[in-house]
C-alpha cells in the first residue's frame, strides 16, 4: 500500500491534494481501469495549493522508500500520527533516507530564505544583518532552529501544519463562493440602477422568471442516501436497482482500488443529482453554484459516514452508514436556492469594501496620471535640450570652418580631424620655371661631337 493512498491518516489529511473544479462520473469498467499505467494514476494528484507543496510531496516520497517506516505507516492509526508518536520512528530509517531528507530540508530552507529576501527587497527594507533563524519562525512546517538536518520534530511539524492548512481548505472555498455571490448581486443591483423605470421593471421581471425556472427541477435525493445510491447504481452503473448491494457498490466506485473512497470518488457520485438542477446550456443555471452544491454534498456524507475523521471512507464505515435510519429515511435535501449564503448585512459590508477599493484605485490612477504627465513634460524638456545642443554643435562647426579658411588651415572633418587635399602647383611656380626652358632647348640643339678616327679626305 502506498503512502500516497490507503487508509492511514496521512493519505487522508496530507495528500488529498486538491479537488478538481470539474468532477465527472467515473466509468465503471474494471478492465479499462486496470489498463491505466501506474504513472498516469499518480499524475492525478493535483497541487495542494500549499506554499510548501513540493517539499511535502518529496518528503513523503523519500519516506516511502524505507521498508521499516513504510511498515509502521501501514499499521499506524490516526492518533499515532496526530500525537507525533509515528515521528519517533524516523530514528530507525536507513542512513540513505536520512541523508536525502537532510538535503531536502536544506533546499527548503534555502528556498524560504530567498522568499524572505525577495519580500524584504520589495518593501525596501535595508537590513545588513538579518537573523534568518528568527525570520524562519514564521514558517510552521519545519524547525527553524535546526536548518541542516531533518529530525523527528520536522516530520511532526510538517504533518500538523499540513493538517491545519487542509482543514481550512473547505472553509476557504465556502468563503470564496460567498464573495462571488455577493459580487454577483452587487452587479445586478448596480445594473438595475442604471436603467430607467420602465426598463428596470421589465428587467426585474425577466430575472425573476429565470429564478423561478431554475427552481423547477426534479427532486434531489439526499447525498449518501439509499435513493441516491440506487440511482447511481441504475443509471450510471447500468445495474438492476432491485439488486442493489452496498458492498458491491463500494468496490465499483473505489476506482483506484485502494480500499477507501476519497473525496474525489465521493464527489463523482453526486453528478447525477447535480445534473437535475444545473445545465450549462441554461442561462438561469450557474456552474459556480453547482460546484458549491457538490462541496456541500461531500461534506454532508463525510459528516455522517467518516467516523474517524480522516477524510476517507473505508468499507467498514460505508457499510455501517447503510445501517442507520438516515440512510433509508433521509431528510429532504435543500439546494442552494433555498439556503442563502449571505445576509443583507454581509452584503452591505461587502459593498462598502468595494467602494473603498474603488476609491483607492481612483487615487492610484490619479497619481499615475500625474506621474505620466510629469514624465511627458520631462520628455519634452529633454527633447528641446537635445535640439538646442544639435544647433549649437552645427553653429560651432560652421564657425570653425570659417576660421580655418581665414587662417589657411585645411578644413576639419566631422569629428574635428584635419582633411588634407592633394597639393597643386601654384601659378607663380610655373612662371619661375619658364625662363629655364629656352636654355634647355639650346642645349638640346648643340651639334654632336665629331666621331673619332674618321678618315680624312682631300
Amino acid at each position: 500500500m502506498s503512502i500516497l493512498t490507503g487508509s492511514f491518516w496521512i493519505s487522508g489529511w496530507l495528500l488529498l491534494l486538491s479537488i478538481s473544479v470539474e468532477v465527472w462520473s467515473v466509468p465503471i469498467d474494471r478492465n479499462a481501469a486496470q489498463q491505466v499505467p501506474k504513472e498516469e494514476v499518480q499524475e492525478e494528484n493535483m497541487d495542494t495549493g500549499l506554499y510548501y507543496d513540493r517539499y511535502l510531496r518529496e518528503v513523503i516520497e523519500v519516506l516511502e522508500t524505507d521498508p521499516h517506516f513504510r511498515e509502521k505507516l501501514q499499521t499506524a492509526n490516526t492518533e499515532d500520527i496526530k500525537n507525533g508518536r509515528l515521528s519517533k520512528e524516523l530514528d530507525l530509517v536507513s542512513h540513505h533516507v536520512r541523508t536525502r531528507l537532510d538535503e531536502l530540508k536544506r533546499q527548503e530552507v534555502s528556498r524560504l530564505r530567498m522568499l524572505l529576501k525577495a519580500k524584504l527587497d520589495s518593501t525596501n527594507t535595508q537590513s545588513l544583518q538579518m537573523d534568518h533563524a528568527s525570520l524562519l519562525k514564521q514558517f510552521e512546517h519545519l524547525d527553524p532552529h535546526n536548518q541542516n538536518t531533518f529530525e523527528a520534530k520536522d516530520l511532526e511539524l510538517l504533518i500538523s501544519t499540513a493538517t491545519k492548512d487542509l482543514e481550512n481548505y473547505d472553509a476557504e472555498r465556502h468563503e470564496e463562493f460567498k464573495r462571488y455571490e455577493m459580487l454577483k448581486e452587487h452587479e445586478r443591483r448596480e445594473y438595475l440602477k442604471s436603467l430607467d423605470q420602465e426598463k428596470r421593471e421589465k428587467e426585474e421581471k425577466r430575472m425573476q422568471e429565470l429564478k423561478e425556472k431554475h427552481r423547477q427541477h426534479p427532486k434531489v435525493n439526499a447525498p449518501g442516501s439509499v435513493d441516491q445510491l440506487r440511482e447511481v447504481w441504475e443509471e450510471t452503473d447500468g445495474l438492476d436497482p432491485q439488486e442493489f448491494n452496498p458492498k458491491t457498490f463500494f468496490k465499483l466506485h473505489d476506482t483506484n482500488e485502494d480500499g477507501v473512497l476519497d473525496e474525489q470518488e465521493l464527489e463523482a457520485l453526486f453528478t447525477k443529482e447535480l445534473e437535475k438542477v444545473y445545465d450549462p446550456k441554461n442561462e438561469e443555471d450557474d456552474m459556480m453554484e453547482m460546484e458549491e452544491e457538490r462541496l456541500r454534498m461531500r461534506e454532508h456524507v463525510m459528516k455522517n459516514v467518516d467516523a474517524n475523521k480522516d477524510r476517507l471512507v473505508s468499507l467498514e464505515e460505508f457499510l455501517k452508514s447503510t445501517e442507520k435510519k438516515e440512510f433509508s429515511n433521509p431528510k429532504e435535501w435543500e439546494t442552494l436556492e433555498n439556503k442563502p449564503v449571505y445576509t443583507e448585512e454581509e452584503l452591505q459590508r461587502f459593498e462598502a469594501e468595494l467602494r473603498d477599493k474603488e476609491e483607492e484605485l481612483k487615487r492610484r490612477a490619479e497619481t499615475l496620471l500625474q506621474e505620466q504627465e510629469l514624465l511627458r513634460e520631462r520628455g519634452k524638456a529633454l527633447e528641446a535640450q537635445r535640439r538646442e545642443y544639435q544647433q549649437a554643435v552645427l553653429e560651432m562647426s560652421q564657425r570653425q570652418k570659417e576660421q580655418q579658411a581665414v587662417d589657411g588651415q585645411p578644413p576639419a572633418g566631422p569629428n574635428g580631424e584635419l582633411q588634407f587635399q592633394p597639393q597643386t602647383q601654384k601659378p607663380e611656380d610655373k612662371e619661375a620655371k619658364a625662363p629655364a626652358e629656352p636654355e634647355a632647348e639650346a642645349q638640346n640643339n648643340l651639334p654632336a661631337e665629331p666621331p673619332q678616327n674618321l678618315p680624312l679626305h682631300t
